[in-house]
């Protein structure tokens, strides 16, 4: 496969085949080498074409002559994106870095380490076999560590957060499983689960993946509430070292309760967005709304979001009790609060 870019429209229009009207294109392509290739493309009634135009990006591939390209050795298989998406990924890094900081710059480097994780350690072992659940446990016990130190530093407010986060995990974990076997969920109702079990159809278990996906799709949700809700304990105590851990936590739980009713919006919104053709398809079926919301491919959405959801709510009070009870303990109660007009940063 190698990148090639469109430097010519050489004809272009349509032909009537069958009444019907099928377009075509000829273009001319130069390959990084300077080369030049020349392609055909041409529908069929059963089979339709992509149009392009001067200036695009796209793969291409060698291969034998097609019904949709009878004159050429070479296909186009795809558009290459590799340049917008790294523009995005630059213009992401500077504002993080060029926002957060010192704390930014570290974020990043927790994020890069988190998709090396999921990539190198995660993804392959699930589809060699191993169980999902045991493998997303074992990414999040490297996971968490790594993001939380990297971006926050060594010190009693992220010890706190992580501990929190550790808490709000295992609770999000037992509910999703238990409604999971209660909802009778198989994961196989997706496009992608049936595409697995042709490549691998008795090494993954499809039910147990639903829970790895809940489980790795809640590390980040929970950092954002953990670390917030300690640093809001921390500030409140730094203001007034006489608080007691009671009034720390009605004062702490005042912003929390802010905290959970944006992330429980921002986490609907972000799965319906993700579902949003699946919701589409669904709207233009006959069945009623009952029948939908029983639908596998639904209900496994909805258990998703709402244990995540549920895991973020509890993470609130957790966070803030923990907090509120280590700082009022007399081990802590001559503690150096400096650490906490620290900004905390979210790597996400």
């Amino acid at each position: 496969m190698t990148s090639a870019t469109i430097t010519k429209i050489i004809e272009q229009g349509e032909r009537f085949v069958s009444g019907q009207r099928l377009p075509f294109q000829t273009l001319e392509l130069v390959k990084p080498d300077k080369t030049s290739v020349i392609i055909e493309l041409e529908a069929t009634p059963q089979t339709s074409i992509q149009l392009y135009r001067v200036g695009d990006k796209v793969w291409l591939d060698s291969a034998a002559t097609t019904t949709s390209n009878p004159k050429s050795s070479w296909i186009i298989t795809d558009y290459n994106r590799q340049e917008p998406l790294l523009v995005l990924a630059l213009l992401f890094a500077v504002l993080v870095i060029g926002i957060g900081k010192w704390r930014g710059f570290w974020s990043l480097i927790a994020l890069g380490l988190s998709f090396l994780i999921i990539t190198f350690f995660t993804v392959p072992l699930i589809t060699t076999g191993w169980n999902p659940i045991l493998i997303s446990i074992l990414t999040a016990v490297l996971i968490l560590p790594v993001n939380f130190y990297l971006s926050h530093g060594w010190q009693l407010k992220t010890h706190l957060a992580l501990g929190s986060t550790i808490l709000a995990l295992i609770i999000t974990s037992f509910l999703a499983q238990v409604f999971i076997q209660t909802a009778h969920l198989t994961g196989m109702a997706s496009e992608e689960a049936g595409f697995l079990l042709v490549e691998n159809p008795d090494l993954i278990n499809f039910q147990n993946l639903i829970l790895a996906a809940v489980i790795v799709g809640a590390l980040g949700i929970l950092d954002d509430v953990t670390v917030s809700q300690t640093s809001v304990v921390f500030e409140l105590k730094a203001a007034n070292p006489n608080f007691n851990w009671r009034e720390l936590y009605r004062r702490g739980m005042k912003i929390g309760q802010d905290h959970i009713s944006s992330m429980v919006n921002t986490l609907v919104l972000v799965y319906a967005g993700a579902a949003l053709p699946l919701l589409l398809l669904f709207s233009r079926s006959s069945k009623s709304f009952g029948e939908l919301i029983n639908s596998e491919i639904i209900a496994e959405e909805i258990i998703k979001t709402l244990t995540g959801s549920i895991g973020l709510i509890f993470a609130a009070p957790l966070t803030t009790l923990l907090a509120a009870l280590v700082l009022n303990h007399p081990k802590f109660k001559k503690f150096s609060f400096s650490q906490s007009k620290e900004s905390h940063s979210h790597p996400h």
